[in-house]
């Protein structure tokens, strides 16, 4: 079989090495006014639009990517990842975020069973909960009304809930507007201990976000908030089923801990925590935006999973999303990536993709349990564009190492104000300038020194060398709807990238890990000695435990 060939020893894969290193002494500025391999190079679908003509690649070369990507079966990767087949080899079972996105009309059996009414069940019971709330019939234990909502949770559980609720913040409706969604994930009770000294216990409403309903960040961190409500109300089943929602594919441990079922939401197994926005763990956008833009969401989502299913690896964003991502990462050797999203709304995007693109594909053995021999996932970063310039852009721009780039823009804001309005013509003039500074930014790093009025005189501290490739992702407009196309997309082409290197982006046995060397460091600082620790560790045991004791 295909997959049991070593990546290096494909004829496709010999061929993208050669092309590569006749690349690495082209610079961009050589391809950058060909306007033929433009057109060829620029993609669009519904709402987005994908530029990869910024990137060190030709026309030649993708057709390269795109017949490496049939040869190790990413087509049928794909069919398999929507079917629900259990492509997450080390845990046996299906990944199947996109199924959260499907209409309730349609149908995906999985080991025997429609999975698809479960879904909807469940997102019935978050519009019921929403609608509680929103109409103030959710009371807390004194009789008022819901004011504030609390998310406990950690990674998935927090990054994606919270990135959608700010990036959303223009879509929140009139009924949602007395309530305030607030987010907690820190281990080291900071940011629960900050948040309690702001809010009413008898008007906050916590949701536990867990997928195990193990997870001692979370836990413990709902444990503060339980004792929290306790001291102004001793009655924990009263406060527990007044102000506490749990999510988790556990019902059971929710039970133990006393949530009652009424507010429990579950979802399921298959379900990756880093993929899990769109189930009950996106309750708190569904409370932020209203239950109508939740839904949009999905559907903007489920349009992509529809574009990543149906059309040709040649033509599918997703899939070229991704191609692009393995030309760099591992052909070019680039092994750091930017995401510079130009509008505000989305400064926390790229802290989620790092998450979703990390502990997905930061893995180093394929899915034959070999070690790879190539360059997996890049270090990823980011930060709203305009202030990354006034940042980390000297190292793009004059840095020695190269970086990839991609830049993320809507091109329509503000629709929603009168047009003849001064505030609309003065917002208008920043939207317009922080386009500019998309576009000039991705054209700078491409040309360097040939997009600006440097000659033969200018001094070296003020040459930049360009050549740094960057995909430029345009949205027609920023809503709900181009947003879950946005995540998806991106969802998506982990998976591309993962096929190509063939290692599983499902499992993450590293954060698991630390997980269980914590249960054990916990002992230790509670005195229990084990003399098996290294040298630094047991002597850093020793010093906080004189400082705690005040020895030192």
């Amino acid at each position: 079989m295909i997959d049991k060939i070593p990546r290096s020893e494909l004829t496709e894969w010999c061929y993208l090495q050669g092309k590569a290193k006749a690349m690495q002494h082209t610079h961009l500025r050589d391809l950058a006014h060909d306007h033929e391999r433009n057109q060829a190079l620029t993609f669009r679908s519904g709402p987005m639009l994908l530029d990869i003509s910024k990137q060190k690649l030709d026309v030649p070369i993708l057709k390269g990517l795109v017949k490496l990507a049939e040869t190790v079966g990413l087509p049928s990767a794909i069919n398999a990842l929507v079917k629900g087949e259990a492509v997450n080899n080390t845990e046996g079972r299906p990944a199947l975020h996109s199924a959260l996105r499907l209409p309730k009309d349609q149908t995906l059996m999985v080991d025997g069973i429609d999975v698809v009414p479960d879904v909807h069940d469940s997102l019935e019971k978050m519009r019921s909960i929403v609608s509680r709330i929103h109409s103030r019939q959710w009371r807390g234990f004194s009789g008022r009304a819901i004011t504030d909502v609390v998310n406990i949770g950690v990674g998935g559980s927090d990054l994606g809930p919270f990135m959608a609720c700010q990036a959303l913040n223009e879509f929140v409706p009139e009924e949602a507007t007395r309530l305030h969604i607030h987010f907690v994930s820190s281990i080291d009770g900071t940011q629960v201990a900050d948040l309690l000294g702001t809010l009413r216990p008898e008007t906050t409403l916590f949701i536990i976000s867990s997928k195990s309903f193990t997870t001692i960040d979370t836990l413990s961190n709902a444990h503060t908030a339980l004792q929290w409500m306790l001291k102004a109300m001793g009655d924990k089943e009263l406060v527990v089923a007044h102000h506490f929602i749990g999510v988790s594919t556990k019902p059971e441990k929710m039970s133990a801990w006393g949530i009652p079922e009424a507010n429990q939401i579950l979802f399921w197994e298959w379900v990756g925590g880093r993929f899990s926005l769109w189930s009950g763990i996106g309750l708190p956008v569904a409370l932020k935006v209203g239950m109508a833009n939740f839904e949009q969401m999905l559907a903007g989502a489920h349009f992509m999973d529809k574009e990543f299913s149906d059309k040709p690896i040649a033509q599918n964003l997703p899939a070229l999303l991704g191609l692009v991502g393995v030309w760099n990462a591992t052909f070019l050797d680039i092994r750091a990536h930017s995401v510079l999203p130009y509008d505000g709304r989305l400064k926390y995007f790229p802290s989620y993709l790092s998450q979703l693109e990390m502990e997905s594909n930061g893995k180093s053995v394929d899915k034959q349990g070999l070690p790879v021999e190539h360059s997996t996932c890049p270090v990823l970063w980011g930060e709203v564009g305009p202030n990354a310039q006034h940042a980390f852009y000297q190292l793009l721009h004059q840095g020695t190492q190269p970086v990839s780039c991609d830049f993320i823009a809507p091109i329509k804001r503000y629709t929603g104000l009168s047009h003849n309005s001064e505030a609309y013509k003065s917002l208008q003039t920043q939207h317009q300038l922080a386009l500019a500074n998309c576009l000039a930014q991705s054209r700078v790093l491409m040309l360097g020194d040939a997009s600006t009025d440097s000659d033969a005189n200018t001094p070296n501290f003020k040459r930049y060398r360009g050549n740094q490739p960057s995909t430029t992702i345009l949205l027609d407009e920023l809503t709900p709807y181009t947003l879950g196309a946005l995540v998806a997309l991106y969802e998506h082409k982990v998976f591309v990238m993962s096929v190509l290197w063939d290692i599983n982006p499902f499992d993450q046995w590293g954060v698991e890990l630390g997980k269980k060397i914590a249960d054990k460091m916990s002992q230790a600082l509670a005195g229990q000695h084990n003399p098996s620790f290294d040298a630094s560790t047991l002597n850093l045991l020793k010093i906080i435990a004189d400082v705690t004791q005040g020895v030192a």
